[in-house]
């Protein structure tokens, strides 16, 4: 089992800057991608950015150019810094991550943290 825990949310004003941080813990070795994905009230669960553990991202068109994520292996955390936020921008965060489990794959994910962009 991993643990994923974010940290960072907060209420903005439009065009300011948060970090959200995410902490692994547990069964962290052969951990490859780790990402942040958002949920808006009334929506589904939607990409934000990923990651993988040789450093490769991938990010959605709504956020490329606003946000960077970024990891630290050897401390198994995530990062996303958000700047330019828009309201648009207001969802919970999750952070999630995928491992390799004999041939297979398992998925894990944070519990959330809130982000509010004020117009």
């Amino acid at each position: 089992q991993v643990q994923l825990v974010e940290s960072g949310g907060d209420l903005v004003e439009a065009g300011g800057s948060l970090r959200l941080s995410c902490a692994a813990s547990g069964s962290i070795f052969d951990i490859n991608t780790m990402g942040w994905y958002r949920q808006a009230p009334g929506k589904a669960r939607d990409f934000v950015a990923t990651i993988t553990r040789g450093g490769s991202t991938n990010y959605s068109d709504s956020v490329k150019g606003r946000f960077t994520i970024s990891r630290d292996n050897a401390k198994n955390m995530v990062y996303l810094q958000m700047n330019s936020l828009k309201p648009e921008d207001t969802a919970v965060y999750y952070c999630s991550v995928d491992k390799s489990v004999g041939l297979g794959t398992e998925y894990y994910w944070g519990q959330g943290t809130q982000v509010t962009v004020a117009s």
